[in-house]
């Protein structure tokens, strides 16, 4: 195979264009190509985008950021124009990532975020990782020194660099000025850049703007039944997401924990999907640990605790959990764990979702969207997550996929017993000599 390069054309740069040209003249370019444009190409630039993405972070002489790759285009007079296109798949200077599946940080500790830095291309967090686990939590937040979310996402930003998203989550969806909204989204995207920005809209559901105050007060559980939605408010999240993007961000839209939202999510033209995996696979499992009680036993006293642990994750609302009867509490739970394909190598795993979600997106008119994978936790998630995607359905999907979680859960997942019993017997054996 030949290779080629824009510098194969030996034309001389857009004048004013020269250092530009200089970071990207080793651009690949098919052999194809080169025949078809060499006796039309007679200089080569660089778009104005090109040189916004080069001054925005102050990129060092004859490189290009992480985080872009680089498109070439003829424009008019034979000029060959090189652009700086956003795609968190590229490391710097137009390199692809060592593989096609991403990882994202779920944090906002940057203590936790430095060591994980340079191997990830997104972060990820809303106002409870913010504030519950890192601002208000001492332990974490050493000394007191950050006061503020801003503070926090600033030195974020720092660390991370350039290659990296920073998916944000707003403070407020329910606020009903969507100009607060958009304020709130400029400050980011003047703390990020546009290029860096996304930002996450979560689905809404039941709560509205006239019932979110229920879930800060008294017991904090709202008073009707996830599935007694208004259309408009249940839409919310969707609206907005499309309303965002129409303003020129780009969206992670959050929240997705069942199959059946994806189709109504792709509508609002997400850049992320999710798939929430933790909390759907421990309730299931709960679910059918009682099913299968009350099935041996015929106790319904197993259905009375099913039904209590149902009210605790909010499938009933105080007003309706006394009108429940326990045969439709048991149906509820059979119904789910069908649903969810539990007694199914497809869904025993708890990842059906996420099989699912990859499946719509191969098949989606966004060549852009990814999925997210996040919530997860214990020794199987994310090994789990390896297996599914190493089957042969799912080969083709990989560009797709992008792997959130805490940092110190991913890192659980470097070492082995072995790396202990090895490392035991090479550093005995060296003694330190050198």
């Amino acid at each position: 195979m030949i290779g080629c390069t824009l510098k194969t054309f030996g034309v001389p740069a857009v004048r004013g264009d020269e250092a530009y040209v200089n970071r990207a003249i080793d651009t690949p370019i098919s052999l194809e190509d080169y025949k078809a444009l060499k006796d039309i190409v007679k200089y080569i630039g660089v778009t104005d985008e090109f040189k916004n993405v080069i001054e925005t972070f102050n990129t060092p002489e004859g490189e290009t950021p992480a985080g872009f790759r680089r498109e070439y285009s003829l424009a008019a007079d034979g000029v060959l124009l090189i652009d700086l296109v956003r795609d968190i798949s590229y490391d710097k200077n137009g390199k692809l990532r060592p593989t096609k599946v991403l990882f994202s940080a779920d944090s906002a500790n940057p203590y936790e975020v430095g060591p994980i830095a340079p191997l990830i291309a997104n972060l990820t967090c809303n106002p409870g990782i913010v504030y519950d686990l890192f601002i208000n939590n001492p332990k974490a937040n050493v000394g007191g020194l950050y006061k503020t979310r801003d503070e926090v996402m600033a030195e974020i930003g720092r660390i991370l660099g350039p290659g990296c998203d920073i998916s944000v989550e707003l403070n407020n969806p329910f606020e009903k000025d969507f100009n607060l909204i958009l304020e709130e989204c400029a400050k980011f995207k003047e703390m990020f850049s546009k290029y860096r920005v996304v930002i996450k809209v979560p689905h809404t559901g039941a709560v509205d703007p006239e019932n979110v105050h229920q879930l800060l007060e008294g017991d904090k559980k709202l008073a009707n039944d996830y599935t007694d939605v208004k259309t408009a408010e249940a839409f919310r999240g969707h609206n907005l997401a499309l309303k965002l993007t129409e303003a020129g961000y780009r969206i992670n839209f959050t929240l997705m924990f069942e199959p059946y939202q994806t189709q109504l999510a792709l509508q609002a033209r997400p850049y992320f999907i999710n798939t929430f995996v933790r909390h759907r696979l421990v309730q299931t499992t709960a679910m059918k640990k009682y099913v299968a009680a009350y099935e041996a036993t015929g106790d319904k006293k197993h259905l009375e605790a099913l039904k209590a642990y149902l009210y605790s994750v909010d499938y009933f609302s105080p007003a309706t959990i006394d009108k429940v009867s326990l045969d439709e509490v048991y149906t509820i739970a059979k119904d789910t764990i069908r649903y969810r394909r539990f007694e199914t190598p497809e869904g025993s795993d708890g990842l059906d979702g996420m099989r699912h979600n990859l499946r719509m997106l191969r098949n989606c008119n966004m060549s852009d969207t990814r999925l997210i994978i996040c919530s997860m936790e214990g020794p199987y998630n994310y090994p789990d997550i390896d297996k599914v995607l190493a089957e042969p359905e799912f080969q083709d999907m990989h560009h797709k996929v992008v792997i959130t979680a805490e940092p110190n859960y991913l890192a659980r997942f470097t070492s082995t017993n072995q790396v202990t019993s090895y490392q035991r017997r090479f550093m005995n054996a060296a003694k330190g000599q050198k």
